[in-house]
């Protein structure tokens, strides 16, 4: 078998369409999440907090360069100029981003679960069924062996 054939049988398997229509369903969750966090959530916490974007919290660790040309207080300014910082409040945000994802991927396979139980519950009872039925069938046989012939 040739490298070709094994990769087409391996593609065509299945698993690999599953995996990458979940990447891109996935990428563009992400993305929707990701909005939610900036867009919806930390502006609320934020504003909890009296005012504060969290984005703009961090700790500088290395020098300004020279010709810097933005401001000293910002981290995207900082961060596009190359100077090394700590930045906790973006890692923050980040970090509810994360939680805010896996609740839903938490929430979207329970939810999953719940229906394929339900649906090997009803194999189970079709299952059940059947059995009975053979087993109703397999005396009727047995009572008609054993019985007297004429």
């Amino acid at each position: 078998m040739t490298i070709v054939s094994e990769f087409k049988a391996f593609v065509a398997r299945g698993n690999v369409l599953d995996l990458a229509i979940g990447v891109i369903i996935g990428g563009a969750f992400a993305t929707i999440t990701k909005s939610i966090t900036d867009d919806l959530i930390m502006p609320v916490v934020g504003w909890l907090f009296g005012g504060v974007d969290f984005s703009s919290y961090f700790v500088r660790l290395g020098p300004i360069p020279a010709g810097f040309r933005g401001s000293p207080d910002s981290y995207v300014d900082l961060k596009s100029a190359g100077v090394a910082m700590f930045g906790w409040g973006q890692f923050l945000t980040v970090v509810v981003n994360f939680l805010i994802l896996a609740f839903i991927i938490f929430l979207l396979m329970k939810g999953v679960n719940r229906l394929l139980l339900s649906h090997l519950r009803e194999k189970e009872a079709e299952a059940a069924i059947t059995s009975e039925e053979v087993l109703l069938l397999r005396q009727i046989r047995d009572s008609l062996q054993a019985s007297p012939k004429l």
